[in-house]
């Protein structure tokens, strides 16, 4: 799992669900719960919070920025790239510390990734989760 610790800048709800905004090193990481600040006492601003994911729900792009709808942005460099048969295991140093992703040895060959190499993680909105 990659847990990066942050803090809520941003609460909006409706009805029952918060879109909850957690800042970490002025990286956002954007996130659905469902639960509200009337319903959860941790759910608060400035409260400081764990931003949860797994490693299979990150995304690596390289190149040129792409317009596309994922939230959840942060740039990197690849310090290691552990292959597989099928798997690969990419460890991207970031201003939130290390994000790891688990991606096809596919899509390792085809954006032909090095260590070394600039890279953005993305994780979408619904694949994050907080804790206290």
């Amino acid at each position: 799992m990659n847990i990066v610790t942050g803090v809520i800048t941003s609460i909006k709800v409706s009805g029952n669900i918060s879109l909850v905004t957690v800042t970490a090193n002025n990286i956002c990481f954007k996130t659905m719960v469902i639960e509200t600040p009337g319903t959860a006492a941790w759910l608060k601003m400035d409260n400081k919070i764990n931003v949860i994911f797994k490693e299979t729900e990150v995304i690596i792009g390289k190149g040129l920025e792409h317009l596309v709808s994922l939230q959840n942005k942060v740039p990197g460099k690849i310090i290691e790239i552990q292959k597989g048969e099928l798997m690969c295991k990419i460890t991207v140093d970031t201003i939130v510390g290390n994000i790891v992703a688990i991606i096809s040895l596919d899509a390792v060959m085809q954006l032909n990734l090095q260590p070394g190499e600039t890279v953005t993680a993305m994780i979408k909105t619904n694949e994050i989760m907080i804790s206290q």
